[in-house]
């Protein structure tokens, strides 16, 4: 889909160049809520103590999607959960391969037969665009663990990792008003599936929480079934101007690598940007453009690819999480570069409000 959703009254402000300072502390001319939840009692950022497992054992394969490690994001957040399981649990023996555009079925299929065949256990798909793969494959290899990010296949072999993309993306919408100067945001997608559509719904919700004003622009770069757009910073770049050139000011994209081309986009037109998956903000492929990074939605693949490894060395799945939601700590918001910092205690205080069910994020989309 493409175009603005525009909600009545939107009142613009010129503003000013915010790309170096991150906006200001105070609301803005876009919020319009009475008042933001006041943030919770305590910290809500505890450290887990360290995991006494061993899981020296297990030979880990990784299937990365499409852009594979050096996205910047899905797959480099993959990739960081089992680092820190060699780091931390012990494991050796890690055995990667990335899939290439436009790829058969029949690739990806060879990718996961070949791991399990070499006795690769357990398996990590990344991404839901392996699940008619696993299904067929993890049959064959009823010994063989396989875990299946974003998707759901009914196997006993299988273990879906799932997130509540919608709750984290709520806030990068609250996060998305209290910055702009123009009370206009915009979304930019990859690929228009119910996945990333659940970025979006989330994103148009938080933003709407906190202004009946604002104006939305959403776009995707390629259609259902052309995963290309999870990799072409051209053509995000060129979605990412037409937006801004329309009036937005601080846009979030779900994009993959495409994303790159959304930052650079923002640094030219002196607007800013919200990441995705990983905190884009540190990742160094991201130096040019981060000036310009006020937060990321992070979506902690990284916590549930370490976590499913460790369980699986437990021999005990039953601790994984249905989703890894705000509460399980599975999505939330990136604090690097300190420009959110005026607004964490508002952010804090409607993360609480979800976690405590007083707020609804809806993962689908409401036209």
């Amino acid at each position: 889909m493409a175009g603005v959703l525009t909600l009545a009254g939107c009142a613009k402000d010129s503003g000013t160049n915010n790309a170096d300072s991150g906006g200001s502390g105070d609301a803005g001319p876009c919020v319009t809520a009475p008042e933001p939840p006041p943030p919770p009692k305590g910290s809500s950022r505890e450290s887990k103590a360290p995991v006494d497992v061993d899981a020296s054992d297990l030979r880990v394969g990784l299937a990365f999607d499409l852009g594979g490690r050096g996205d910047a994001s899905f797959n480099d957040a993959a990739a960081a959960g089992v680092d820190k399981a060699k780091a931390e649990l012990g494991v050796t023996d890690v055995s990667e391969s990335t899939a290439t555009a436009n790829e058969t079925e029949d690739a990806k299929k060879q990718r996961l037969q070949q791991m399990a065949a070499a006795g690769y256990s357990p398996i990590i798909a990344v991404g839901f665009a392996y699940a008619p793969s696993v299904k067929d494959v993890a049959p064959k290899f009823p010994d063989t663990q396989f875990a299946l990010i974003d998707g759901t296949v009914d196997l006993p072999n299988v273990t879906p990792l799932l997130f509540a993309e919608e709750e984290g993306s709520f806030l990068a919408g609250v996060a998305a008003v209290y910055k702009s100067e123009n009370c206009h945001v915009g979304f930019v997608g990859g690929v228009n599936t119910p996945l990333i559509q659940k970025f979006q719904a989330g994103f148009r919700q938080g933003a709407e929480a906190v202004s009946d004003e604002v104006q939305i622009e959403e776009d995707y770069l390629t259609p259902a079934g052309d995963i290309t757009g999870f990799n072409d910073p051209a053509k995000g770049n060129a979605k990412s101007s037409a937006q801004i050139a329309n009036g937005a000011d601080v846009l979030f994209h779900a994009a993959g690598a495409s994303g790159k081309g959304v930052f650079q986009a923002a640094k030219s037109a002196g607007a800013l940007a919200i990441g995705v998956d990983s905190d884009q903000y540190k990742q160094q492929t991201m130096d040019p453009v981060k000036d310009v990074i006020v937060t990321s939605m992070v979506k902690r693949v990284d916590v549930a690819v370490f976590d499913y490894l460790v369980a699986v060395a437990r021999d005990d799945l039953s601790t994984l999480p249905e989703r890894f939601d705000l509460a399980a700590g599975g999505v939330g918001y990136s604090t690097s570069g300190g420009k959110i910092d005026d607004i964490v205690p508002i952010l804090e205080g409607y993360k609480q409000q979800i976690i405590d069910g007083k707020i609804k994020v809806s993962a689908e989309l409401e036209n």
